[in-house]
């Protein structure tokens, strides 16, 4: 016991999402997942909440706080918040335990920029001995168990909250890339905005949410195209609270957009696939990974435009996470994975 207080911290792997941050610690497995969002207190310039906590303040703050999220579209764009959100989710998955710094490393979109980048490294420096930063696609292939450091191709699509990523990978790297930020998020503002066209009705986000994921469906399905749910939101003519019956057939219309701009990233990046690589593919299939991976029906709307058949990953919204914790555990083998060089990256087109 007594040297377990003593004991070298848990190096630390993070996925740090526009929506939620979640956390793996070496030896323990995911130890955190919560909101990305920051409540600092202005006169002291300290965090007063982070995570769940925060989240509940959203919109509901005096003067003298303000609760933010610290990152849109996967990149920085608070950087002060971002670093105290950092540190804090830091300190709470280390249990405080530790003398040393942990090593971290942390799964960033691979379409970031330069500049992003380093706002993510000096954020992760604050509570860190040594940052890593791992390009989300290959951290959702190693999450989803693809063999990334042989010399096969693999194909991951990674559809988070704020940004979609289709990456082609072999031996360990990004052979091809493209993210877009276009995600689950935006098939949820779209059903907002049909509601809106059609029923003339007003409804919030996470009434939104709720819709994609009970009766949201991305193929057709005649069974399922029955099934239907009540909604209730504010109508624009009366003004007054409504409640209308939505079908799950019709509310596919409604997110078509959003999933075939998702559809064509997949065939733009398979177009521009060396043949070798596109063999191993159509062999072995395309991954599915993230939350977006679990609309219903979307593993066979890309299968149907592609030709190739399509896995969703055993548990989609963890491949990011698992994939940094796999790196850390097996750093001899999988070290290399991490901290793609510069010119390495304008290769990939990334």
């Amino acid at each position: 016991m007594f040297w377990r207080r003593f004991q070298l911290s848990r190096d630390i792997g993070i996925d740090l999402g526009t929506a939620n941050t979640l956390i793996y610690a070496t030896g323990k497995g995911i130890v955190l997942r919560e909101p990305s969002v920051v409540a600092i207190d202005l006169d002291k310039g300290v965090p007063l909440a982070v995570g769940e906590e925060a989240k509940l303040m959203l919109g509901r703050t005096p003067g003298n706080i303000r609760a933010v999220r610290p990152l849109r579209d996967g990149v920085i764009a608070d950087f002060d918040a971002a670093e105290q959100m950092i540190k804090y989710f830091i300190q709470k998955g280390n249990e405080g335990r530790g003398m040393v710094a942990p090593r971290l490393v942390i799964g960033i979109p691979s379409g970031v920029t330069g500049v992003e980048r380093r706002a993510v490294r000096e954020a992760g420096l604050g509570g860190a001995r040594e940052v890593h930063l791992i390009d989300e696609p290959v951290a959702a292939a190693i999450g989803a168990g693809l063999p990334v450091t042989e010399p096969v191709g693999s194909m991951i699509v990674d559809i988070g909250g704020g940004t979609t990523e289709v990456a082609v990978l072999s031996l360990g790297g990004t052979v091809l890339s493209e993210s877009v930020r276009v995600a689950g998020d935006e098939i949820s503002d779209s059903i907002s905005v049909y509601l809106k066209k059609v029923h003339n009705m007003v409804v919030g986000e996470r009434t939104a949410e709720e819709i994609k994921i009970r009766i949201g469906s991305a193929f057709p399905d005649d069974e399922f195209d029955q099934q239907s749910m009540d909604v209730r939101g504010l109508h624009l003519l009366s003004g007054l609270p409504r409640t209308i019956n939505l079908k799950a057939g019709d509310l596919r219309e409604a997110i078509a957009e959003p999933l075939n701009v998702i559809v064509e990233a997949v065939k733009r990046t398979l177009e521009r696939t060396p043949p070798e690589l596109a063999a191993d593919i159509v062999d072995r299939g395309i991954m599915l990974a993230g939350g977006g991976a679990l609309v219903r029906g979307i593993s066979d709307l890309i299968s149907h435009e592609t030709g190739i058949f399509v896995h969703i990953a055993e548990d989609p919204l963890l491949c990011v996470v698992n994939g940094c914790g796999q790196v850390l555990e097996d750093w001899k083998r999988l070290q290399r994975v991490v901290d793609t060089p510069e010119f390495v990256r304008a290769a990939a087109g990334v």
